[in-house]
């Protein structure tokens, strides 16, 4: 029998949970879920780090990947049951020396429409880098209301249709997300990536430059039209710490 301290529902040096009877621990799923994503990370890193070209002939990976919630919104996500929760597919992919483009899908594998398409302000590498460092990554996107309101009628916009969002990574500020349109190239890409549910990885799309690519499955929560999250998790439907994006316009 194994002693445990259970940390993930409360905080503090008072809520401490001790954990007394005998407990399974799935380490062989938590430990694919960690590869998911150190597979991005050195697929992201620069040349001069220690990422390895993969062959022509790469096989894309699928293991599970698990997914992340914020600490300060895990009582919400727990009683998520006055929320509006589903399931979409999520993309992180871009040149390695380039920028990051974030994409969100209902259903990737029919190469739907883009529910929301960011390029977010921080390179590649730089994201590597932070999740490389902290273990974890949580991107939190903010706006002011103003700027979703149509002057003519004062209708609020879709959280979907902000341009622009102020970025903050791990409670960093990194600049700007901007929304942009899907660009051929785009195109060329999700259609080569149906087929693959979630993993990391690199796409050949030309001989010049590779696409690089992390897939997962989110579940989205959608508190209010002005609060939207969406949690990493792996195909068991369990949830790590790993990696989450919140949206908020205040």
């Amino acid at each position: 029998m194994r002693t445990m301290v259970d940390l993930g529902k409360q905080r503090g040096r008072h809520h401490m949970q001790t954990i007394n009877t005998a407990t399974t621990l799935d380490c062989a799923s938590e430990l694919r879920h960690r590869r998911t994503l150190r597979s991005f990370i050195e697929c992201m890193l620069p040349y001069c780090c220690t990422y390895q070209q993969p062959s022509p002939s790469y096989q894309k990976d699928t293991v599970s990947v698990s997914s992340s919630s914020s600490s300060s919104s895990s009582s919400d996500h727990s009683s998520s049951s006055s929320h509006s929760n589903s399931i979409v597919s999520g993309t992180f992919f871009g040149h390695r020396r380039g920028r990051v483009s974030f994409c969100l899908q209902e259903d990737a594998s029919v190469g739907s429409s883009p529910l929301l398409l960011l390029e977010l302000a921080v390179p590649t590498a730089a994201l590597a880098k932070e999740m490389n460092q902290a273990g974890v990554l949580r991107i939190a996107l903010e706006c002011d209301r103003r700027r979703s309101t149509n002057s003519s009628n004062s209708r609020v916009s879709s959280i979907f249709d902000v341009p622009v969002w102020s970025m903050y990574c791990n409670g960093r500020k990194m600049g700007s997300a901007v929304r942009r349109k899907v660009t051929k190239n785009d195109a060329v890409f999700f259609k080569t990536m149906q087929s693959v549910s979630v993993g990391a990885g690199v796409v050949p799309l030309d001989e010049e430059e590779q696409t690089l690519y992390l897939r997962a499955k989110f579940e989205r929560v959608t508190g209010s039209s002005d609060s939207e999250s969406f949690h990493m998790m792996n195909p068991g439907g369990s949830y790590g710490q790993e990696l989450s994006i919140f949206l908020l316009r205040s």
